[in-house]
């Protein structure tokens, strides 16, 4: 499997992503870390989880090879539940989570740091949304949930990336280290949570779910839309043709 979990004695349960060769997942993929997820947050001794990957970098969102070779569109829906999928198991787990991101964190990496309770990340981690490149949409709404507004509307019109640096400057990731260091901070932070007494980060974090400004498995949904409505007009698959080629090369 790509992910597995590891339930460790002070109730941390981490969750490792491992799909080389750069953790973009298949359908299956994403639908089994979001299985992890639910498992972790429905089991009471889990205080708190902590999600990180191995490899070259944290996520690069969903396997386009698997949608190339596809003849229809099965591969794409699956995509689009499966990412919902695992967006919505992060935000709505029981316990906070802590993600830990290095190198690369693309597409639906940034629907899973964006949607997590507290990112921690390495000195080299940089995210952004590519979609537009691969006629697109979707996760600006947990983009938006790390850089102020206007950014997120210069990065999904450009692609441009931001750095681990800027985005502790603006106060969404709680906080920089070398990569060697970065299990064990986010490790670190995670244990700090789940030493604290269960009912009240669990309520705590319902609460402050209940809180937010945007519903944001409404708001990914209808991003998702407009993914459908490029494909149909032609420029998602010309697009997504034109990456799997200059993958090839």
């Amino acid at each position: 499997m790509a992910v597995s979990t590891t339930r460790h004695p002070d109730g941390v349960a981490e969750i490792v992503v491992d799909a080389p060769p750069v953790n973009a997942l298949t359908v299956q993929g994403w639908h089994d870390l979001a299985g992890e997820l639910l498992a972790a947050g429905r089991d009471p001794g889990t205080r708190a989880v902590l999600l990180r990957a191995e490899g070259r970098g944290f996520n690069a969102g969903v396997d386009i090879k698997e949608m190339q070779r596809d003849p229809g569109h099965t591969a794409l829906l699956g995509a689009n539940r499966g990412c919902a999928a695992a967006f919505s198991a992060v935000y709505d787990c029981p316990v906070p989570v802590v993600a830990a991101v290095h190198g690369f964190c693309l597409g639906g990496g940034v629907g899973l740091a964006g949607n997590a309770d507290v990112v921690v990340a390495s000195d080299d981690a940089r995210f952004g949304l590519p979609e537009a490149d691969r006629g697109a949409l979707g996760a600006a709404t947990h983009l938006a949930r790390l850089v102020p507004h206007h950014l997120m509307r210069a990065m999904v019109y450009t692609c441009r990336t931001a750095t681990a640096a800027e985005l502790h400057a603006f106060g969404s990731v709680l906080s920089v280290v070398p990569r060697e260091q970065l299990r064990g901070e986010a490790l670190g932070t995670a244990r700090s949570i789940a030493a604290k007494d269960p009912r009240v980060i669990r309520c705590a974090k319902e609460s402050l779910n209940g809180i937010d400004p945007v519903d944001v498995h409404r708001s990914y949904r209808f991003e998702q839309g407009f993914t459908f409505e490029l494909t149909l007009a032609g420029a998602g698959d010309e697009h997504r043709a034109a990456f799997a080629r200059g993958a090839e090369r």
